[in-house]
């Protein structure tokens, strides 16, 4: 399980699938009968609660809030060189309030 810590970084690999997948798509493939897509989409959020039941709240970007259980697979947190790369997608906290 990773180690998070309120105003850590965190992308989460977010499966997704519709007819056409947007530009930031990956790992894009058809499904059974070829009409749609599956895919993943990395969403760039930011830490704002540890709780005691195992879960993490995070905020996006736009203020949205979302409720995730800590050892969720699709949580990656971020390197240093993640964060640069990607530091305008990333919700910053001090905004927010």
């Amino acid at each position: 399980m990773i180690r998070l810590r309120v105003g850590d970084t965190i992308v989460y690999h977010k499966p997704k699938s519709s007819f056409s997948p947007g530009p930031r798509a990956r790992q894009v493939y058809p499904l059974a009968r070829g009409e749609e897509y599956h895919y993943v989409v990395d969403k760039f959020w930011t830490v704002t609660a540890i709780n005691e039941d195992g879960t993490v709240d995070v905020v996006t970007r736009t203020g949205k809030t979302h409720h995730l259980k800590a050892d969720d697979p699709n949580i990656s947190k971020t390197g240093l060189i993640d964060h640069l790369m990607h530091r305008k997608r990333f919700p910053v906290l001090e905004d927010m309030k």
